[in-house]
């Protein structure tokens, strides 16, 4: 499965201002630098290099748009974390992304990435406290879980699960971006929570 048929690249853009007029939900991808986003976003849309697959962290520094079947927006955000940028390009990256998901906040569905291999990260909670705050619909991926042992994955997921979705584990989902194990839940929750939000715009 995959989330849409055609996929349009519209614009990397500084601010929401450049998009806010164009009439569609938005799905949106955020995560720490090298948790694996652009492949996840390769795999859900069934294409190898929609999204851009790079060993050095930070390599999206703008919000990346594309078109989905006229239906709505896919939103590439910057990771954030481990960046060999400038303190004050990090600044930047904050402030854009912050004041985006608080302009937009009723027109998205958040896909917040944690790697699997790792315990709750710092950076990741502040996210998730901001997800929170502003009320987003959000959905959490948890990548590359074909890295680790069963018993290890168990161990990870259990502690991911309750950190990220304690009142509403439905919104978890392990996923592998190379195996493509877990991938057709998350496209059918995906679509199913988009047709939500574009009823409430209707």
């Amino acid at each position: 499965m995959r989330i849409g048929q055609t996929f349009t690249f519209i614009k990397s853009a500084p601010n929401y201002g450049e998009f806010k007029d164009i009439p569609m939900s938005h799905l949106v991808f955020a995560g720490r630098s090298n948790v694996g986003k652009s492949s996840l976003i390769n795999k859900l849309c069934g294409r190898k290099q929609l999204a851009k697959v790079s060993g050095t962290p930070g390599k999206t520094r703008l919000l990346n748009l594309f078109n989905v079947d006229d239906d709505f927006l896919l939103v590439d955000l910057p990771g954030y974390g481990y960046a060999k940028v400038s303190k004050q390009m990090k600044n930047d990256w904050h402030k854009m992304i912050d004041r985006y998901l608080m302009e937009a906040s009723t027109r998205i569905l958040l896909i917040f990435l944690v790697d699997s291999r790792h315990e709750p990260q710092k950076k990741d909670l502040e996210l998730f406290d901001y997800i929170q705050k502003l009320n987003l619909q959000f959905l959490v991926a948890s990548t590359k879980i074909d890295k680790l042992s069963k018993n290890q994955l168990a161990k990870n997921l259990s502690i991911l699960k309750n950190t990220y979705t304690a009142s509403d584990h439905n919104r978890f989902f392990p996923v592998s971006s190379r195996t493509g194990d877990g991938v057709d839940p998350l496209v059918t929750r995906i679509l199913s929570e988009l047709k939500s939000i574009q009823g409430v715009q209707k």
